[in-house]
């Protein structure tokens, strides 16, 4: 198993200065990891792309690995973010819209450079801290999703804990597969089928 320190960032900065020059480095490093995959999107291309010194780069990460783990922690925080303030506008009535919003608040989290989500998620590694979190976000993501089914009057499976883990597992993954491929699936598209998909399945019963 690969050391976890080489996934950890020197420091976080504390002067809107430094605060712009880390965003700088990560959205530079955004861009080279899509363009360039991860193992040819050296720290040199990331500082030239982002207009700073190496060593300006090396201040805020010791590597990119640690750069690498600083998108991925953002990608989730923003797909946590996301469903929030969907649930906060409250649930839909009808299974279907609520399956739609699930959904959608996906879809709109890997909308925004899918090369780079396949990069980081199928070429570059992974901190062992990070896995972790994927599967705590994960879980507690069935945790709702399972509340959900056992009390909404549509839904016929058996078993509403093992649906839940079915639902999150296939939004997730064929999202994330068939937004990230060499030749994307519309997201309107996407999102209708998921939906049938997912609304005869929970409505088919055991």
């Amino acid at each position: 198993m690969a050391p976890t320190d080489r996934f950890r960032p020197r420091k976080q900065p504390k002067q809107a200065r430094a605060t712009l020059t880390r965003r700088w480095v990560l959205d530079a490093a955004a861009q080279v990891f899509a363009e360039h995959g991860y193992p040819a999107g050296t720290t040199n291309r990331i500082a030239e792309r982002a207009g700073v010194s190496v060593g300006s780069l090396y201040q805020y990460f010791p590597n990119k690995d640690a750069i690498l783990r600083a998108l991925m922690d953002e990608h989730v925080d923003a797909g946590t973010r996301l469903l929030g303030e969907r649930l906060a506008e409250g649930l839909p009535a009808q299974l279907d819209d609520v399956l739609r919003l699930f959904i959608r608040a996906v879809i709109d989290n890997h909308r925004d450079n899918p090369r780079l989500h396949r990069v980081l998620f199928e070429e570059a590694p992974r901190a062992p801290e990070f896995l972790t979190r994927l599967r705590e976000t994960e879980d507690f993501a069935v945790d709702m999703v399972t509340q959900l089914l056992i009390h909404h009057p549509e839904v016929a499976v058996a078993h509403p804990d093992r649906a839940a883990r079915v639902v999150v597992a296939t939004v997730e993954s064929l999202i994330h597969r068939l937004m990230t491929s060499t030749a994307p699936m519309d997201p309107t598209d996407l999102e209708d089928e998921l939906v049938v998909l997912l609304g005869r399945y929970l409505r088919a019963g055991a």
